[in-house]
């Protein structure tokens, strides 16, 4: 579950890089601000500086006319954030660093194995669903023997890649767990719960995409999986090679970085 705490921490973050920017690009706009009057449907724009009457901006000023527009914006941008900045700090420094669903987990083991959690915390609910029995998919007798870190037989040497980083990066994941997609079964390469918000992600390693009918074949099951609300970029996720282009495992890294945490 997304921690409140550190969401309102990165959005301050956010929005103090945004007030610096927005301060910087203010400080190269130009003096005077603009008004709009509109009449028969037209706009006809005119600038105020200081305390002088208001001058006339026709076409011919169009790249002023856009500075000052720009600037009006930005100074209502930088009121926004910052008022927004304030109200967080204050419910930043109100708020508790610990959430109740993690209490449980923060528990010695000596006593968490006793107590009966209220709220399941992330990794709380990731350790049952990691202890829930499945059948993968079977691998055949001829397949060569490949196996992960953590001992589990998978179908090649970039499968093992894929499983160890995500087992070094400590990410729960099954690999080829069953799903129903569509009315059928699948197994994904990778079931992956995002802990930051316990939601299911999947990853297929597309191998041998130099084999036409290999290609061919996933492309449909991609379309499967997006007819079945399983969307690539969002729950979905996909890493390439062909015989003369391996996996390159700082993809699997940015994909963890970016997608699976």
């Amino acid at each position: 579950m997304a921690n409140v705490y550190e969401t309102m921490i990165n959005r301050r973050d956010i929005l103090l890089k945004s007030i610096s920017e927005i301060e910087r690009n203010l400080e190269h706009m130009p003096e005077g601000c603009v008004y709009v009057k509109n009449y028969n449907r037209k706009s006809y724009y005119y600038m105020r500086s200081g305390k002088s009457q208001q001058l006339y901006l026709s076409s011919k000023n169009e790249e002023l006319i856009k500075q000052l527009v720009q600037k009006d914006y930005l100074k209502k941008a930088l009121r926004s954030a910052k008022r927004e900045f304030d109200e967080l700090e204050t419910a930043i420094k109100a708020y508790p660093k610990i959430c109740v669903e993690a209490v449980f987990d923060q528990l010695p083991g000596s006593r968490r194995k006793y107590a009966e959690p209220i709220f399941a915390g992330a990794d709380e609910y990731a350790r049952k669903w990691l202890a829930q029995p499945y059948d993968p998919s079977p691998i055949g007798k001829d397949t060569p023997v490949y196996l992960t870190v953590r001992g589990e037989r998978v179908r090649s040497k970039s499968e093992i890649i894929i499983a160890d980083r995500l087992w070094a990066n400590g990410i729960p994941y099954k690999y080829e767990c069953p799903i129903l997609v569509g009315g059928e079964i699948f197994h994904p390469d990778f079931t992956i719960l995002r802990m930051s918000d316990l939601k299911f992600v999947y990853h297929e390693h597309l191998g041998k995409l130099d084999d036409p009918q290999y290609a061919e074949r996933n492309n449909n099951r991609i379309n499967r999986y997006n007819d079945a609300g399983i969307i690539l970029g969002d729950r979905l996720f996909l890493s390439f090679e062909t015989s003369k282009t391996p996996l390159d495992a700082r993809v699997i890294d940015n994909l963890i970085k970016t997608h699976f945490r």
